[in-house]
């Protein structure tokens, strides 16, 4: 990574501050030094990565393991409702906090 391409602690405090967060002085220098290894590292990486590559999103193989949906005994209406602090029309009463109607 260049010089001219390198995150300024002035760069870090503009975005700090579009983003309400405070920083103080050594954390804008430390940051910024952060910033511009982590944009140095992406910068040599595109340069090796090439059209045959395939791109990856992780660098193990991983498969999703799922369980069979099966439907299984369920709750009536009145064993669910049976520990409820409310109830009303069949469905658990709760305090309204919007106040909306």
């Amino acid at each position: 990574m260049t010089e001219s391409s390198a995150i300024t602690p002035e760069q870090v405090e503009h975005l700090a501050s579009l983003s309400r967060i405070a920083m103080s002085e050594d954390e804008l220098k430390s940051l910024a030094g952060d910033l511009s290894t982590i944009l140095g590292n992406v910068a040599r990486v595109n340069e090796v990565a090439g059209d045959d590559v395939p791109a990856t999103s992780h660098p193990i193989p991983l498969t999703n393991v799922m369980r069979p949906d099966v439907v299984g005994e369920t709750l009536s209406s009145e064993q669910a409702l049976a520990s409820a602090p409310a109830a009303e029309d069949d469905k658990f009463l709760v305090p309204q906090i919007l106040g909306e109607e």
